[in-house]
């Protein structure tokens, strides 16, 4: 490596360290659960996990490991191949058709992760004569994908529809043939779920299709589980879902589109990451299809969720911490400054809660905070342990 460029890397490196902003990979020696063993002292410990996708608890789950077995026993390790050449098998197109089904729509498309859905979906179906209009919030991979697309771009504050509107206005002024409004379903980072009723019919009236990103919501919100559109009665008025296999629906890995029989169809000739990365781990695409199945009928697993969100947000206002509103699984513990939110992730791990600090660039400087996150597989002991930690924490450092 050439020693200036080395010289470089190594201050920006330093620099990131000196203002709190390093992350560090944490060792964890046992499958994903409401509790797992975390390593790399020399001492392995049990700890609460709040800070997993792993919503529904389904990636542990019995049934999902023994139908991913199977999918390796009959189908093989992978395929060695992207799709349109030698690499599709009939798990892909099980696992594909089961998604269109879950969320009511013609087809989808799978890609090795919904960050390369949302690299793919935009520069197939919009060119330079087009619109997106994006919320200033979304998702890295809908801002990269957007980046990629030779449409024009505009944006507006996040859930400001007054905004949303002004562009949808601007976008017609300036000629656009066709529009696209594109949101998170649900903010990772606050928790909240975009007003998509709103969007929607702003949509019509201004001739905009909608595009709904939403891998914090597939699987457990909504009726049966499907999402944001379902949850807000929009389910047959988005016009493109992406989605992911990583969090809810089994926690593997792998995304999805799903829309319009053409949409999909489009995309299968024109998307690159899917044109040009290998095919689904036989495996990964068996536990998915179980993980959809079950659920799709998990009433039970959501009701417990929300039973943990419920009691945990109100454990942390009753003891002041300052929480960002909102009714999902996501639970931010706002701390505002980068060295105070590694300082508190740290005293949780002592205390025997494993969570992360989000801090610049993952949220703006100054927004530092602990994002917690509930799961089905946590039970009631280890959210009242949780709670107690936090509070037991917060006065140490002097946050509550």
């Amino acid at each position: 490596m050439a020693p200036k460029f080395e010289d470089r890397i190594q201050g920006l490196l330093a620099q990131i360290e000196a203002d709190g902003l390093y992350k560090r990979e944490r060792l964890i020696t046992s499958q994903q659960g409401g509790k797992i063993r975390v390593g790399g002292t020399g001492v392995e410990r049990e700890v609460v996990n709040l800070c997993a996708n792993n919503y529904l608890g389904l990636a542990g789950h019995p049934e999902v490991i023994a139908a991913a077995k199977r999918g390796l026993d009959e189908f093989g390790f992978g395929m060695a191949s992207v799709r349109f050449i030698c690499g599709t098998q009939t798990l892909h197109r099980q696992l594909e058709r089961g998604i269109a089904r879950y969320l009511n729509k013609d087809d989808a498309i799978l890609f090795a992760a919904c960050f390369d859905a949302n690299g793919g979906v935009f520069e197939p179906l919009f060119e330079a004569e087009d619109a997106i209009i994006s919320d200033s919030l979304n998702h890295a991979s809908i801002i990269d994908g957007v980046r990629l697309c030779k449409a024009k771009r505009y944006r507006f504050a996040n859930g400001d529809m007054n905004e949303l509107e002004d562009r949808l206005k601007e976008a017609n002024r300036d000629g656009a043939r066709f529009k696209l409004i594109a949101t998170d379903g649900v903010f990772s980072m606050d928790g909240y779920v975009a007003n998509l009723q709103t969007i929607c019919d702003l949509g019509e009236r201004y001739g905009a299709l909608v595009m709904v990103d939403d891998c914090h919501a597939t699987g457990h919100l909504g009726e049966a589980g499907r999402g944001t559109p379902a949850l807000t009665g929009v389910d047959q008025r988005v016009d493109i879902v992406t989605g992911t296999l990583g969090k809810s629906l089994g926690g593997a890995m792998g995304g999805f589109v799903a829309a319009s029989q053409p949409i999909v169809d489009l995309l299968r000739q024109r998307s690159r990451p899917y044109l040009f990365s290998n095919s689904f781990a036989p495996a990964v695409a068996a536990g998915s299809i179980k993980a959809i199945e079950i659920a799709e009928k998990a009433d039970d697993r959501r009701q417990n969720l929300a039973s943990h969100a419920q009691r945990f947000r109100a454990g942390l206002q009753t003891a002041g911490f300052e929480l960002l509103l909102g009714e999902t699984p996501i639970i931010p513990v706002m701390l505002h400054e980068a060295r105070l939110a590694q300082a508190m992730a740290a005293a949780l791990d002592e205390r025997g809660v494993y969570v992360a600090g989000f801090f610049y660039p993952v949220v703006p400087k100054g927004k530092a905070r602990i994002r917690t996150q509930m799961s089905a597989a946590l039970t009631d002991e280890d959210v009242g342990f949780a709670i107690d930690a936090f509070i037991d924490a917060g006065k140490a450092l002097g946050v509550i």
